[in-house]
């Protein structure tokens, strides 16, 4: 690896460490560049994990210490995730990948509908106690939100998200934390799977990491001086472009030149 691939992979790391913090699918970036470096495509998606973890502990800490959110608020969700990203993770089955793609892209353009007409929600929050019924709901959500997140890290985040603040009525900046906390649990227990499988290249994932860490620090600093209104609107961005990108927009747009 030389000095421009090094340092290609920093910058696309800050960029995707800050996405990845605010609101998700950092790794839509992360993991067309590392194939593009000659990884394949298994070894990417397992290598990316490497920086996903590491950027997920840093913004934990990050908001723990400025007191957004309190251990307890996720841990009803960690086993539901931990054990679907395990069976993600173990998936070998072939999926239609451009009906994957196109479902994804479709939930994507919802949630961006939902914070463009429902922004008191999203802001400010409505937290609750869940129980019975919903909280039965709410664990089934999380288990198959870890199953996406131990297939394929790109764009997790996103569905995290519409379950903390739609489920559990946390505002946008308690529920990037608790998203972070979520992925910073059940990403180990895939990333093992994909070591086990000799799927992961340790020195371009820990110098993605450098990138994605750096991006995750400067995105906790951003989140606490501006607050949630200022990552709704960033959140609405995101996911705007990343499903114009879902359906081969920017593609299409591409090659008429």
């Amino acid at each position: 690896m030389g000095w421009l691939d090094v340092s290609i992979l920093i910058i696309v790391g800050v960029v995707a460490g800050f996405i990845n913090t605010l609101a998700g699918s950092g790794s839509l970036i992360t993991l067309p560049v590392l194939m593009f470096m000659g990884l394949p495509p298994t070894v990417a998606n397992g290598t990316n994990r490497i920086a996903v973890l590491l950027q997920s502990w840093v913004g934990v800490a990050k908001f723990k210490q400025k007191k957004v959110f309190e251990w307890k608020e996720g841990t009803g969700v960690l086993i539901p995730a931990i054990i679907g990203s395990l069976l993600g993770a173990f998936i070998a089955v072939d999926i239609d990948k451009e009906i994957m793609r196109k479902v994804i892209a479709f939930l994507l353009v919802f949630m961006f509908l939902m914070l463009l007409t429902n922004s008191d929600r999203w802001i400010k929050g409505q937290e609750k106690k869940v129980t019975g019924t919903k909280k039965i709901l709410q664990y089934i959500i999380f288990f198959l939100i870890g199953v996406y997140g131990g297939f394929i890290q790109a764009g997790v985040g996103f569905f995290l998200l519409a379950g903390l603040v739609l489920g559990s009525g946390f505002d946008l900046l308690k529920s990037n934390a608790v998203k972070l906390l979520v992925v910073a649990v059940f990403t180990p227990f895939a990333l093992i799977i994909f070591m086990s499988h000799g799927q992961v290249d340790y020195l371009y994932g820990l110098v993605l990491a450098i990138g994605n860490v750096s991006g995750a620090l400067i995105a906790t600093k951003v989140a606490m001086k501006y607050g949630t209104g200022f990552i709704r609107y960033f959140l609405m961005g995101i996911l705007l472009l990343a499903a114009l990108q879902l359906f081969g927009v920017f593609e299409k747009i591409f090659n008429l030149f």
